[in-house]
């Protein structure tokens, strides 16, 4: 399991953005520096957990649960396949490409050491949005990309430091349930029915999908 590469954005005008100042920092290109990865903050006041990689809309993106998003290289070279084009590590707005990791089957609060200093907490699946789609300039994208289910995995930084392209990536804990980053994204999306199989993971899980599960047992029951 290594990273193959970093990844930073930078604040881009774009026409396909809902944001009031038609920016955004999705399109993330590897960069072969050491980046110091460290938890930004809370959701709208922090940014990226990636020193260098800006976040241009903080209602739905960054912050401690959300810090850093991981795809794996596996997953865009299917996505490559099916949309009969090149895919370039950071083409879905990862800062993190994986290889040899199935970062869509990990656990809720699994955790992975990065190099020799990071550790990450897996929190939830990407949500796909307007600018994603705009961005890979794909019709029906939203729906294409909820409907393949592997969303790869938002984490939050347990401890910081620094990585870099080639790092080693570790599973150092495995917790004891069976709530994966595919369950709870179809939980969140297309399945409502699956939210109270969220519970177990209790609050490892992203604070908005855990508040989702119990409401919906409170109003449906489990």
């Amino acid at each position: 399991m290594k990273l193959l590469s970093v990844n930073l954005g930078r604040r881009t005008s774009v026409p396909y953005t809902d944001q009031p100042e038609g920016v955004t920092g999705i399109d993330k290109r590897p960069t072969d520096a050491a980046v110091r990865v460290a938890a930004p903050g809370p959701k709208g006041t922090g940014a990226s957990g990636l020193a260098g990689d800006e976040v241009c809309d903080m209602r739905h993106h960054g912050g401690d649960d959300q810090a850093v998003y991981a795809v794996a290289r596996e997953d865009l070279d299917d996505w490559e396949r099916e949309l009969g084009r090149p895919l370039a590590n950071g083409a879905f707005g990862e800062n993190l490409t994986t290889t040899g990791l199935d970062v869509s089957g990990a656990l809720i609060g699994e955790r992975w050491r990065v190099g020799s200093e990071v550790v990450l907490e897996v929190t939830c699946g990407r949500i796909p949005c307007r600018t994603f789609q705009g961005h890979v300039g794909e019709e029906r994208w939203v729906k294409r990309f909820t409907a393949k289910g592997a969303p790869g995995a938002y984490l939050r930084v347990i401890e910081p430091g620094e990585v870099r392209a080639g790092d080693a990536i570790e599973v150092v804990h495995r917790p004891d349930h069976e709530v994966t980053v595919a369950l709870q994204f179809r939980a969140v999306t297309t399945e409502r029915e699956l939210l109270p199989r969220l519970l177990p993971a209790g609050e490892a899980l992203h604070p908005e999908s855990l508040a989702a599960a119990r409401k919906y047992v409170a109003q449906h029951g489990g």
